[in-house]
């Protein structure tokens, strides 16, 4: 007896391997993977805006990263004692305009230059709501009608919420990655929608949101070269299909859906020798991870020296992987 629909996506024609760098961006599902990347060895960079949820966001950023755009103060907004960026999330807030403009133009001139030699970007859409300033809101380098990526918390009167049509998600992205391609040619791109519900947007009209966004993607994949589709709303919302699959607000998918999505991004992205070495990565990782109650006792020395021993041969296998933390963890340091 089947007990869940079946979905099999085709796997990526040129798989990702652990010397190609990824570059993500996109809503807080974008973290579940950027995290599991991460911690699997593979060179990234991830959500260097901090989280976004709408595509003309993700490519407002985008087009800042190609460009290699430099904030000034007359960019920022003073709210709340703190000085704030409508493009960027709440963490590169500061209470001084400095630090906040520190924060902004180091992350932004970092992802610059990794996106020379990127081979992939990931990027997860969350919604199609937009939000643009009324006439109420001041400052920050935005008229009234300009889309912010971050409310702030700002009054709710500031704000006008709007779904954008499926032409203008198709647009917006479109032209973000192709100008990225201009100095990067080779740059590949998957998309994938976030399978968390936005219900405060309501029911309907996050069903509604989330069409658009599916519309949108195939429009992008059957358009441009070397992108494709990873379906993690599709496994969640169709193949698990159940809300003790849903953390306790039914919004966020749980720890047990998240890591089956990543089991199945694991099968659609890389090949049987990637998928084995991050078995062996993940090892040691939960090694280094390991709860030590007697950490002066012979048998602790010895775990350390047996699992140092581990990640020195690793190493020489695959000297291009990044085992600086478990190397200083097992050799004591």
């Amino acid at each position: 007896m089947q007990f869940q629909l079946p979905l099999s996506p085709d796997p990526l024609p040129v798989p990702i391997d652990h010397r190609q760098r990824i570059l993500l961006l996109g809503s807080c599902f974008t973290e579940h993977i950027g995290e599991a990347l991460s911690e699997w060895k593979f060179p990234l960079l991830q959500n260097p805006h901090g989280i976004l949820f709408g595509p003309d966001a993700i490519a407002r950023a985008l087009n800042d990263y190609q460009t290699a755009r430099v904030y000034t103060q007359s960019d920022l907004f003073f709210l709340n004692e703190c000085w704030h960026s409508w493009q960027h999330h709440s963490r590169f807030s500061a209470m001084q305009p400095e630090n906040t403009l520190a924060r902004v133009n180091e992350s932004i001139q970092e992802t610059h230059t990794f996106l020379r030699s990127a081979n992939w970007l990931i990027l997860t859409l969350g919604s199609a709501f937009t939000y643009r300033l009324t006439d109420r809101a001041s400052g920050g380098g935005l008229q009234p009608g300009d889309a912010v990526a971050n409310c702030h918390r700002a009054a709710a009167n500031w704000f006008q919420k709007e779904m954008l049509s499926v032409e203008q998600i198709t647009g917006d992205l479109s032209n973000s990655i192709q100008q990225l391609r201009t100095s990067n040619p080779a740059l590949r791109v998957m998309l994938t929608i976030s399978p968390v519900r936005h219900i405060r947007d309501g029911v309907v009209e996050n069903n509604r949101s989330k069409a658009r966004l599916i519309q949108a993607v195939q429009l992008l994949e059957e358009q441009l070269p070397d992108c494709y589709y990873f379906p993690a709303y599709e496994y969640v919302i169709d193949v698990l299909r159940d809300h003790r699959y849903y953390d306790i607000d039914l919004v966020h998918p749980n720890y047990a859906a998240t890591q089956f999505v990543l089991e199945q991004f694991s099968q659609y992205a890389f090949k049987e020798t990637t998928r084995s070495l991050i078995e062996e990565i993940q090892a040691l990782v939960t090694a280094r991870k390991h709860r030590v109650q007697y950490p002066e006792s012979q048998a602790h020395h010895q775990f350390l020296k047996t699992h140092h021993q581990k990640t020195m041969q690793l190493q020489a296998r695959y000297p291009y992987l990044n085992l600086s933390e478990e190397l200083s963890y097992f050799s004591g340091q």
